[in-house]
């Protein structure tokens, strides 16, 4: 054989090597994939928003504000956000929204020079496709410890069920905001859940769990779900056999709390809870300093400058009385048709809400969680952990307005994947139905939210369908 002809079949076997079955290289390329196809249709789907700063690129501001030495904004309020979210305190304006996007932001805030130089759209797209990459890792690793019985080919489908399937797509695309803190939050949350299986970086997990509290506050309680693996594996690591399923449940918890290794436990918590306290403890500094309240989750939004400052005053920030609407706009919340007169006058045969419609209609793949063909300690551990942001979210003075679907969900979405991973039997007709129907919305979503041509498609009026004071 000659040389080149043997430098040929060299590289062809070292390219062969990269994708061989079951390694780690070939688990990364596919990531690799999926984050490369993210941000060529999240690219596309933001359009001229990637050349320019968002009007609400408030992370941004937060950043400028560090990088001149102070928390409040150096001019106020800039007047193309027309004033929407800022918070007002002793005569300052200050950004009340969790800091961690505006740490990452910082450097090229400072590289830019100011923050209207800074495209906060495009940083975000960038960022975008992180989750579901790292979301087809964590399948991937449920896979391969038969932690779940999806195929490569299958858990791949679902990494991109998610990004385009889901109301994560739409909010890809915006680089606002409100829709930036949860694009970084998901990527936060599936380095979470990837580190957090079988505790295997409780360092890591630790450090994704305190960035994801100082970017979506609720996502805190996620934390759970590194609770549950942390017993799971003290009892499999100590017993050398799987968590017990004969029996009563409470034969069950007193068989697996006698088989935990509670000093392993311990060691692992502490490891895990350091930067989750370091986290709390920068937040509680950033608050007092600001508004002079020591509470690490008060970032200052009862002092937002809004409409509804009169029913975060008499009700909280969080009260049972926002509840029946929430769950209102979660689960009721469709398209209306209009009067034939009015559809005639150039205007869309249908109006969505600007409360957004409903999880189940931008996503109804989520109906597979609720008769599961599997369900498994992972499953308990994710649907637990899920239902605490959840709740939260359901119980706040908010909706998420102005949206085009239930935006919170995506707090506690990667868990809803990571239970469907393991509780779908089979992704048959029915299932690729829901999905095209899911990808279908989303992408109408994606394409038609906050654009000028497509505002007659969206009710501005809060008051509309859900009164909400």
């Amino acid at each position: 054989m000659s040389e080149p002809a043997a430098a040929e079949g060299t590289g062809a076997t070292s390219a062969r090597s990269w994708l061989e079955p079951e390694s780690r290289s070939r688990r990364l390329l596919f990531a690799l994939a999926i984050y490369a196809g993210c941000l060529v249709v999240f690219a596309l789907m933001a359009g001229d928003r990637l050349s320019t700063h968002t009007p609400y690129n408030h992370f941004a501001h937060l950043a400028d504000a560090w990088l001149h030495g102070r928390q409040d904004l150096r001019g106020g309020a800039p007047g193309y956000a027309g004033n929407n979210d800022f918070a007002v305190f002793d005569g300052k304006t200050f950004i009340s929204f969790p800091p961690f996007p505006a740490i990452l932001m910082a450097p090229i805030v400072w590289i830019a020079g100011s923050p209207e130089n800074f495209r906060d759209a495009q940083f975000i797209v960038w960022l975008a496709g992180i989750g579901p990459a790292v979301l087809f890792l964590v399948f991937e690793k449920m896979r391969r410890t038969e932690r779940s019985a999806r195929t490569e080919a299958e858990n791949l489908q679902l990494a991109l069920l998610f990004a385009f399937g889901t109301v994560y797509f739409y909010t890809a695309v915006q680089g606002t905001v409100w829709f930036a803190a949860h694009v970084v939050g998901i990527g936060l949350t599936a380095l979470f859940v990837l580190f957090a299986l079988d505790v295997e970086r409780p360092l890591l997990a630790g450090l994704m769990l305190g960035c994801m509290f100082l970017t979506r506050t609720t996502t805190l309680l996620l934390g759970a779900f590194f609770v549950f693996e942390l017993i799971r594996a003290s009892y499999t690591r100590r017993s050398k056999e799987a968590l017990p399923t004969e029996g009563t449940f409470e034969h069950r918890l007193r068989t697996t709390l006698r088989g935990v290794h509670w000093r392993w436990v311990a060691s692992r918590a502490v490891v895990f809870a350091v930067p989750v306290a370091g986290a709390l403890l920068l937040a509680s500094w950033m608050n007092y300093t600001r508004f002079g309240d020591p509470r690490p989750w008060a970032f200052g939004h009862e002092y937002l400058t809004v409409g509804w400052q009169t029913r975060i005053r008499r009700w909280g920030l969080f009260s049972y009385h926002f509840l029946p609407r929430n769950l209102g706009v979660m689960l009721a919340s469709l398209p209306w048709r209009l009067p034939p007169g009015e559809a005639l006058a150039g205007r869309p045969p249908f109006v969505i809400s600007g409360h957004g419609v409903a999880l189940w209609f931008t996503t109804p793949l989520y109906f597979w969680l609720l008769r599961p063909s599997r369900v498994t300690f992972l499953t308990w551990a994710a649907g637990i952990a899920a239902l605490g942001p959840l709740v939260m979210n359901l119980l706040y003075q908010n909706s998420g307005w102005f949206q085009f679907g239930y935006r919170f969900s995506n707090d506690y979405a990667v868990m809803l994947f990571v239970m469907l991973a393991i509780g779908v039997r089979r992704m048959g007709r029915a299932f690729w139905m829901a999905a095209l129907w899911a990808i279908a919305w989303n992408l109408v979503g994606a394409a038609t939210f906050e654009r000028e041509k497509f505002g007659a498609l969206y009710s501005h009026d809060p008051n509309a369908v859900y009164p909400v004071d």
